[in-house]
């Protein structure tokens, strides 16, 4: 225990803030409405623990995940919850109109006014059917016209289209609401680059990609350029992260999620497997060397071992604010592994 003492003692001087980036998770034998459910229940708790934000996903063609429409879901858990800041960890704009995201998120923050996030991400979130049936018409601009449909966002956000636009004469309604802050998510140098040109705040996916992510975010900070909306650079860390009360619990919990990234994307990769079929699946060569790797991108262990590295991962990236994702599938200890978490950073309840 001293070692976990002096790591609070850090704590006091250190003042990292935790948020939560939830992808609802299904869980073998449970269905989708199941983990919306236990979505809200998580955004419940964690708003008493003292998390900062609680972001939802968007993700589509998958039997894994239940989260396909993160505008309604900000929506739920901004209604189930009174204090936290609600957002989309992100909304797939390459898919969509930057009008209607604009109209759907400024609604939003009329309903929970100072509370609302819209994070945007250029991934596709989906296989290529799948996409090309979210696009639905053919020659529909997609990714290659990401960085035109942000600064369209950022202008029907903020009622601030350049003179000229050919859309100059309308605006996105309702009218007189604060609107939501704008995050640019991304796990690539590309994606801090467009934050930094474009002067917003930029929350990096270490999830996603673990490699050179200090780097991308420093980069960023060079590279920005202050907007209208943003004086600052201000970044943020997406990190996964599975606390159990021992090590070796934790260790067992992960090993669900590990092997269930095995599958394909979509329709294939199916719900999320019990510790003990994950552990009962035999795996070749390059699937151990993939579990490998994706254990190295998650930080796992007991409180004092999590403390710790998340700490020094704040240090590497120099922030002062966590996303945490966990995917496990009991949701019992999903919601422990975030209580754990809050008791070592010693989070203040609202």
């Amino acid at each position: 225990m001293q070692g976990y003492d002096a790591r609070r003692e850090m704590m006091r001087v250190v003042v990292l803030a935790l948020s939560v980036l939830d992808q609802s998770p299904v869980p073998a034998g449970t269905s989708a409405a199941d983990a919306l459910r236990q979505t809200l229940d998580l955004a419940r708790v964690t708003e008493a623990l003292g998390y900062r934000r609680y972001w939802v996903a968007e993700h589509h063609g998958t039997r894994s995940l239940a989260a396909t429409a993160p505008e309604i879901l900000v929506g739920a858990v901004a209604a189930t919850t009174s204090t936290i800041r609600v957002g989309s960890g992100g909304v797939l704009l390459s898919h969509y109109s930057p009008l209607k995201v604009a109209e759907t998120f400024r609604t939003l923050s009329a309903l929970h006014p100072g509370r609302i996030d819209l994070g945007v991400g250029r991934t596709p979130g989906a296989d290529p059917v799948t996409e090309a049936a979210l696009q639905y018409l053919p020659g529909v601009p997609g990714d290659e016209r990401y960085v035109d449909k942000v600064v369209d966002l950022i202008g029907f956000l903020n009622d601030r289209l350049d003179p000229g636009h050919p859309f100059e004469q309308v605006r996105a309604m309702p009218d007189g609401v604060v609107p939501p802050r704008l995050w640019m998510l991304g796990s690539s140098s590309h994606s801090g680059a467009v934050a930094a040109y474009l002067g917003q705040p930029f929350a990096f996916a270490h999830f996603i990609t673990s490699a050179f992510g200090p780097q991308v975010v420093a980069a960023y900070r060079r590279g920005f350029q202050p907007s209208d909306t943003v004086a600052a650079p201000e970044a943020l860390v997406a990190v996964a992260v599975m606390c159990a009360d021992t090590d070796a619990e934790a260790e067992r919990l992960a090993r669900s999620a590990e092997v269930w990234r095995l599958r394909p994307e979509g329709t294939e990769r199916g719900p999320l497997p019990s510790p003990e079929e994950a552990a009962a699946r035999p795996l070749t060569d390059l699937e151990q060397s993939k579990v490998a790797q994706a254990r190295a991108a998650t930080v796992v262990g007991d409180r004092g071992r999590v403390h710790a590295q998340l700490l020094a991962l704040a240090e590497s990236f120099e922030v002062d604010e966590l996303l945490v994702v966990t995917v496990c599938h009991d949701p019992s200890a999903r919601l422990r592994s975030y209580e754990l978490l809050a008791e070592s950073f010693g989070l203040d309840a609202p």
